[in-house]
Formats: C-alpha cells, structure tokens, sequence
C-alpha cells in the first residue's frame, strides 16, 4: 500500500527522471502530488465543428495539422510557429509563440486536440483562429478523443511536464493508489457535519476530476475551508499562548517623561494615531502580554506611536526594543529618538551588524547591564550574545519583512514576557490581515498627519522620457532631490525592458551629466549600499537609480521626484510604496509612471495611481486585480502560501473557518484532535505551539 511520504518516483508513469522534474515544482511526495491543485479547469465536455465556432466563446476543437508555418517577427527574432487544422467543415489556425521545439512534435496528418477562444483570423471572416489558445495536445493514431473530453484540470506545467503527463499520473494515483491509501481527516468531524463538507477523500478526488461543476464547487470549498481553517486554529493558537505564557507586565498608567514627549511633539496627534495609542495604553496598562499591529499607510505617524509606547516601558523601569529590516532606517530611528528623547534624559543605543566587534562587544554588556534605556537596531538585536536587562516592550517595524520566528526570537529576550508592538507601512486588505496578521490585535491609522505634501502621479508614455528627465533636472537644480526606479538590475537578451545599470549610464552621462548620481540594488554588498543611501540621505547625491530595494524605510525629506520605469512590471501595492518614499518634506511632489499601458489590465492599474493615494483603496484593488497569489511569501510573513484558498474570493469561507477556530479552542475534543495535525501539516510555521 502506498503512503503519502512516499516518493513520488513510485507512482506508475513516473520514475526517477520525472520525480526530479517534479521535485523542481516542490513535488517530492505523494502528498506533495496529491494537493499540487489544478489552477483552472477547461470544460471540454462537447467537441464543437470548425464551422459552428463563434468568436469570443471558449471552445474545443478537433482536427487535422493541414500545414505548419514557421517564421520570424519582431526585432529581437520572436519566433511564430502556426498550425492550420481541418475537420471537414472549416479550417482553424493555431499559433505558437518561441516555441521551436513543438515543430518536432506537430507534423502534418496528426490530430490535434485544442482549447481557447476562437476569434476571426485576420484578413476575413471565413477562417477562424485560436486567439487565446488554454491548451492542446497531440493525439496519438489509436487514442480517442472521449479521453480527453469532460472538465479537465489545468495544472500549472512546465515545458517536460505537460498537461497529458498530469493527468495521467493523477489519474492513475487517484484510481489505482488514493482506494487503498490511509488518508486521515484534518478537520474534527463534529465541525465537519455542522459545515457540511464532504468527506476529504472525496474532495481530494474531485478537485482533480470532477462530474460536474456542483462537484467541484462543493470539493473546492471543502479544501479551502480546510486549508484557511488549520492556519487560523494555528494563529489564534499562537494569539492565546502568547497572552498566556509566562509572567506579562502591568504598566502603570501615563506619567511625567510620556506627557513630556506629547507635549514636545510638534504636532497634534490625528484622531487615528489617538485610537492607536489609547489600544495600546490599554493593552500596555493589561497584566496580559500585548500583542498589537499598528498598520498605516506611509507617513501617517506610527513612530511617534512606538516612541510614546517605548517611553511608557521606560517610565516603568523596562527597556525598550525596536527592530527595524535595513540598517538605514534602524539609524533614521536613532537619530530621531536621541534627538527627541535626550532632553528628556532617555539614553538611546544603536546595535546593527556593521559594528566593529569591540564595539557590538561594548554594546552587548551595556545593554545587558540596562545602561541603555531604549535599544534601537537591525537583526543584530535578535542575535544569540545580546540579553537585556529589563526588556519590557518589543516594537518590530515594516513587519512583512520578519517572520513570525524572527519577531519570536525579540521577544524571548525579555525575563518577563514583554509587551509587543508591531508596525507595518504596507496596507493590507482586511482579507489578508485575517490571514497573515491572525495572531495580533490590530489597530488602523489611514489618516495622514497636517502638513504633509500631497503627491501628484502621472502617467506618461515612453516617448516623454526627455521631457519627463529636463524636468527632474530643473528640480535638481533648484536644490531637490529626486529617484528613478527600474524594475531590473542589469540587461537581459530575453527583455527590452531598460536595467537599473543602463539608465543610471544613460542619465549620468547624457541629461545628468555634472550632477551627483548614484545606484542602489541588490546585488551589491550591504556595506556599498548603505554608503550610496547615507550619500543621498546626506544630499550628497541627487538622483538615485534604483531598484525596489528602496521600497521601505528610505526617509528623504528633500526628495520630491520620483520617476518609475516601466510602471506596470509593479504590483498597485509596491508602486504606492515606492511613491511614499517622496512627499515626505514640505516641497511639492510629483510621481512619473512611464508606462506604455499595452494591456487593458495596466492601463487600469496605473489609472488607478493617478487617482489616489490611498493606500488601502490601492491595497484592495491591487488584490481584485492581480489575485491573491504570493501577495505575502512565505518568506516574509512566515506563514504557508495558500494551496488553493483564495483570500478575496473566499472571505465568507475564511470568516466560517475563523468561527470555526475559535469554537475548536474551547473544545479540548477538538483541541487534540487539531494540535497533531497542525504538528504533521504546520510544525514550521507553528512551532511556538509547545504542544506541538
């Protein structure tokens, strides 16, 4: 009896060539195989006759290769492969783009199987063409076409594993393996019957061929019913042992050095950063550990949020932590704590990996001696040899880039269990927020502080980049300072799209020639790049060229330019985060997004840009537009990338599998059936559930 570990090289049709193929797609067992889920599916229920197509239905077709064409367009040798195909009652022309190794496959005489949506070929309305081609294959002379009839899975494939080879090897493991396989349940069956979901086994089978579309309806549902439920049960697991274990500080309520700071700040709080700071007073001032996200939008004040919340620790006699992803921003945070803090006679420490060791030596014992009231820092803080006195609150900013262990490593630091505040500049859906941020309390701040510069976007084609350069060096040249971002390092012979290398030669040497440029991505060393950022943060540089690594934490003030190369290789999300890297002094702002908008998707999105600023509005939109995907990897957030849930489409699935969550952890039945298989399914990711 084959089991779920097993190798996928056992499975018939497989082997051991195809099992590497598939370990490059992350398919290594027979578990792996079994919930590697189709992305889409074709209804290839009913062969339609060449001469019944109409233009823009979804379609399948059978017929004979009349002739292959193969020739050559564009001027980078884009090659055309295009098959004419007959049934007797029409003719169809199915094309091929850089695919010169189907000519060795597609010879005149063979049958070929196609699906997509017909349109009328160019040049008359007798003839049509396969304008957007899903799939096809080749039949062999004794194969019949019922074999690939019905509603067929479509699995994400590569050139050596196509859709034939999947389902086949589907095929043959849900018939002859799945029957005899021992496949557990994952949800408790009391949760399963009030849900009503099928039985797994059978959604597992269904997911992959179904009857009918109530069938796959109905398996689909339950898998990601499943898949949001598990993670949810991990979070709130997480939520509940981090409020439980060991001893929480009470922090008494506000007094002299957090008045002092409020009434030093040049500015009045918005109502968003009062609700924010009442949340985390409450918290704070809770015997329970706090566990708090504070997400705004960039520039919306949610350091001066941490620095009341670091000085309340420090009124209590705790130290205070503060963790930030570049080394950059950590000394942006220093800089401006010391000078905010000092008069208050608060003693600020810096700790990042580029001090000399006898420094960071030096460092390590005044912390551990408490000589440091507030630490600020990069991921040195979370390094083995650093112990703090009296650590009494943990504040992680830009959050999406730690995970969840990482952040876990800070907060151990601490004797007692420290408060924890964490802040984010990226606007995360409400869907998404359930699903990465499951484990904090969250708290919004959308309004922006007085005073800030509003930042006006345009979108400009290709050939307004002179005009577009003449502009930015006028700025320049009036003292501002100005960014150029491009979505590539350097060149590649399979794009046209311009590199960060060859527009910062281009620009230095042509419009920019006698101004200070710089160029910043992420291949060069740390320490380069923090040369060339502090050079731009000292105004010793004008015009950064860049790649994305700017995104987050970039604080220029004089910086009121900012020009996006090729804007719509960026998701709506990272071009707002882009963008708030200007606006950020009291000089008028101006966002370029050179775009030539080729598809109508692009064009909407880039629109979108140019009529606001909002960061939540983008947030939502970038999600509707481009789907939930890798929104957050696992990389960063730390959690499991969704199989097959899908955070947008699926919110009255993921508001059920949270209620559902929440009933389990009051069940100590359901609880130990839930704690193994988290173990078995998410010990990664959970592993800060001692249970498990």
């Amino acid at each position: 009896m084959m089991l779920l570990s097993d190798s996928v090289k056992y499975i018939k049709g497989v082997g051991p060539k195809k099992a590497e193929a598939l370990g490059k797609l992350g398919i290594n067992t027979v578990y792996d195989l079994l919930t590697y889920y189709p992305r889409t599916y074709e209804d290839q229920s009913v062969v339609t006759p060449i001469a019944e197509l109409r233009p823009g239905e979804q379609v399948a077709v059978l017929g004979t290769i009349m002739n292959l064409q193969e020739k050559q367009g564009g001027r980078r040798g884009l090659s055309i492969l295009t098959a004419m195909i007959g049934d007797g009652t029409g003719f169809l022309s199915v094309t091929w783009f850089n695919q010169k190794f189907l000519k060795n496959k597609l010879k005149p005489g063979k049958r070929l199987f196609v699906t997509g949506k017909a349109s009328y070929a160019y040049g008359g309305r007798g003839q049509f063409a396969m304008s957007r081609l899903h799939s096809f294959e080749v039949l062999e002379p004794e194969e019949e076409v019922e074999s690939l009839c019905g509603i067929l899975p479509v699995y994400p494939a590569t050139e050596k594993l196509n859709q034939k080879f999947f389902r086949k090897i589907m095929s043959t493991l849900l018939q002859e393996d799945l029957p005899q396989m021992e496949l557990p349940e994952l949800i408790p069956a009391g949760i399963s019957r009030h849900c009503q979901l099928l039985p797994r086994r059978e959604a597992l089978a269904a997911i992959h061929f179904p009857e009918n579309l109530s069938e796959l309806k109905d398996a689909r549902n339950r898998l990601a019913f499943e898949e949001l439920y598990l993670i949810q049960c991990g979070l709130m697991l997480l939520k509940k042992k981090g409020k439980q274990e060991g001893k929480g500080i009470r922090h008494l309520s506000n007094s002299r050095q957090v008045k002092s700071l409020g009434e030093s700040l040049p500015f009045q709080l918005t109502a968003d950063q009062q609700k924010a700071w009442r949340d985390i007073c409450k918290d704070m001032e809770s015997p329970l550990p706090m566990r708090r996200l504070v997400q705004g939008d960039v520039g919306s004040g949610k350091t001066v949020i941490a620095m009341l919340a670091l000085v309340k620790t420090v009124e209590n006699g705790f130290q205070g932590a503060m963790m930030a992803p570049t080394e950059i921003l950590a000394e942006q945070h220093y800089e401006g704590f010391v000078k905010q803090l000092a008069p208050l006679g608060i003693k600020v420490g810096f700790l990042s990996g580029s001090l000399t060791k006898k420094k960071r030596e030096e460092m390590h014992a005044a912390i551990a001696a408490g000589e440091y009231d507030i630490v600020v820092g990069t991921h040195a803080l979370i390094q083995e040899e650093v112990a703090f006195a009296r650590l009494g609150l943990v504040v992680t900013d830009e959050q999406h880039r730690f995970g969840i262990d990482q952040r876990a490593a800070l907060e151990k630091k601490g004797a007692l269990t420290p408060d924890v505040l964490v802040m984010t500049a990226t606007p995360i859906p409400r869907t998404m927020t359930l699903t990465v941020y499951g484990d904090l309390d969250v708290s919004l701040i959308k309004q922006l502080p007085p005073g800030r510069q509003p930042i006006r976007t345009f979108v400009r084609q290709p050939d307004r980049r002179e005009l577009i350069y003449r502009y930015v060096r006028t700025q320049l040249e009036e003292g501002r300072q100005a960014y150029v971002v491009c979505p590539m390092i350097e060149g590649s012979e399979d794009s046209d799209l311009p590199s960060a290398e060859e527009v910062y030669d281009e620009l230095r040497y042509g419009i920019f020639y006698g101004l200070s440029c710089g160029l910043v991505h992420g291949r060069m060393k740390a320490a380069e790049k923090e040369q060339v950022m502090q050079d731009f943060y000292d105004n010793k540089v004008k015009l950064l060229v860049s790649t994305t690594v700017i995104e987050v934490g970039v604080n220029v003030p004089n910086a009121s330019m900012m020009v996006i190369e090729h804007a719509d290789r960026f998701g709506l999300a990272q071009l707002h985060q882009l963008r708030g890297r200007i606006g950020r002094g009291p000089y008028k702002s101006y966002c370029i997004l050179v775009s030539e908008g080729k598809t109508e998707n692009a064009r909407e999105r880039l629109k979108i840009m140019e009529s606001t600023t909002d960061g939540f509005q983008l947030a939502e939109e970038d999600l509707r537009l481009r789907g939930p995907g890798q929104f957050f990897g696992r990389r960063q957030h730390g959690l499991p990338d969704l199989k097959i849930a899908d955070v947008l489409g699926d919110m009255d699935i993921l508001l059920k599998a949270r209620e559902a969550a929440a009933a389990t952890l009051e069940n100590r039945e359901d609880m130990d059936f839930v704690l193994p298989v988290l173990a078995a399914q998410y010990r990664e990711q959970f592993a800060r559930i001692t249970e498990l």
